[in-house]
């Protein structure tokens, strides 16, 4: 019985994988919003470096990895696959249930796949802070993490009430030299405006990026960079799908599921692109996308143009959106409550090659107790969603007395995230499904564009 699946340093992929070159539809491209013309590098270029710019425009199958990047990689790199044979124990089912664990990089999470590379391609471009926004804090902390090893300063904009919830985050990034401030805050127009209108506003994504893209707009040494949702972001978080399928041809098996966590699509895309290139080439696969039932952007959102910022200061891009001022209740996933997805997760969907449904937070946390209590790591809030999926997938092979191979992302640790598990453990935490009235009236503020 081998509960760990182990790769060698060798076989950290060399290439990261574009979903692009082999989509039957690429997303519609992103419009200026003043002109509702494509965006074009040009219009890019005051806020990043010219060859992510590339990478977001790419239809290349497959883009090198810099040999510095890969030397980064190798501190946590290649992660581990797990066979969840204790918590199959437990559910009592047949299925087979597998899990990529990204929670061993520094940060916690899989978010320094992208933010290595990141500050690497803006030191190249003579870059001297990156300014950013984070949910729970997983983003901020690769961030920081990455600045501080590629010499950049990094400030941070973290949406308030996970400013509040997860102090030990906001520590995490202070240790590794970054400014962190909570959002919305008074240092940028975007944050004044939101706090006129509440000062109260516990904050969402939306209003953090604004304030991180308005920081790096208006001053020359910085530049912008994003954690989720971007086309470059999914493409490096390509490695966890690349690995996980070299891992899985090891242990003898194939997915016949793929769940992961969404809110912007990053480890949603990491884990599952490499395996729809071969359910776009005809091979059975379902790939399910688990997001938050207050913040419910696949199920309950709708298919167009949209900011993917609060203030309107990003180009429009095609999405499954609530409306980019839709500010979600203070779940304790911070990293999913965002108004939108990626685009080429929602043009993916759109299209019938991914699924998604949607959790109410104490089945969710529930979830987390259960694998906690049966594998032994306590997972974030944000990466339990995809446990409680892969649970209800096991559960129903367990009914159908089926055998079947479900494979997720367990993308971060919840080390950090103790107090929400104490909410949970003392009876106070509550579900909260969005109301419709209020989706239909953010989504009616929003142009029609293109009919």
């Amino acid at each position: 019985m081998q509960r760990k699946i182990l790769l060698d340093e060798k076989d950290i992929p060399r290439s990261w994988y574009n979903i692009a070159a082999d989509m039957p539809h690429l997303p519609a491209p992103p419009l200026h919003p003043a002109t509702l013309k494509p965006v074009g590098p040009d219009d890019l270029s005051p806020i990043f470096p010219m060859s992510l710019i590339e990478q977001e425009m790419s239809a290349e199958r497959w883009i090198a990895i810099p040999e510095e990047v890969l030397e980064i990689y190798s501190l946590w790199r290649p992660t581990p696959l797990f066979r969840a044979y204790s918590l199959e124990k437990a559910l009592g089912t047949p299925a087979r249930i597998y899990y990529k664990y990204e929670g061993v990089s520094p940060a916690g999470s899989h978010k320094p796949n992208t933010a290595v590379p990141q500050a690497y391609y803006n030191r190249k471009a003579g870059v001297k802070r990156l300014a950013t926004e984070t949910g729970a804090g997983q983003w901020g902390s690769a961030l920081a993490f990455a600045g501080r090893l590629m010499g950049l300063d990094v400030t941070v904009y973290m949406v308030k009430v996970s400013y509040e919830q997860k102090p030990y985050r906001k520590m995490a990034m202070q240790t590794w030299g970054a400014g962190i401030h909570p959002s919305p805050s008074a240092r940028t127009e975007a944050g004044k405006k939101v706090l006129a209108a509440d000062p109260e506003s516990p904050g969402s994504l939306g209003i953090a990026i604004s304030e991180a893209v308005e920081d790096a707009a208006t001053h020359p040494d910085t530049n912008y960079a994003l954690g989720s949702v971007l086309n470059h972001v999914l493409l490096h978080q390509s490695v966890i799908g690349l690995e996980a399928k070299k891992q899985m041809e090891i242990a003898g098996d194939y997915p016949d599921v793929i769940l992961a966590a969404c809110g912007g699509g990053s480890n949603l895309g990491g884990i599952a692109f490499p395996f729809l290139q071969d359910r776009i080439k005809g091979r059975d696969l379902r790939v399910v996308a688990v997001e938050p039932t207050s913040c419910p952007t696949l199920t309950r959102g709708e298919f167009r143009y949209d900011f993917g910022d609060t203030a309107g200061l990003t180009p429009y891009l095609m999405m499954y959106t609530l409306g980019h001022d839709f500010v979600p209740p203070g779940i304790h996933a911070g990293g999913l409550r965002y108004h939108a997805d990626s685009p080429l997760v929602c043009q993916l969907y759109h299209d019938g090659l991914i699924e998604a449904k949607a959790c109410g937070q104490t089945s969710v946390f529930e979830a987390g107790l259960l694998f906690a209590r049966t594998e032994g790591i306590i997972p974030a809030p944000e990466s339990a969603h995809a446990i409680r999926g892969a649970i209800d997938e096991a559960l129903a092979a367990r009914e159908e007395k089926k055998e079947t191979v479900i494979l997720f992302n367990l993308s971060g640790h919840g080390n950090f995230d103790m107090a929400a598990y104490d909410v949970y453990l003392s009876g106070k935490l509550v579900d909260y499904e969005y109301p419709s009235e209020l989706i239909r009236e953010a989504l009616s503020k929003l142009p029609r564009i293109g009919g």
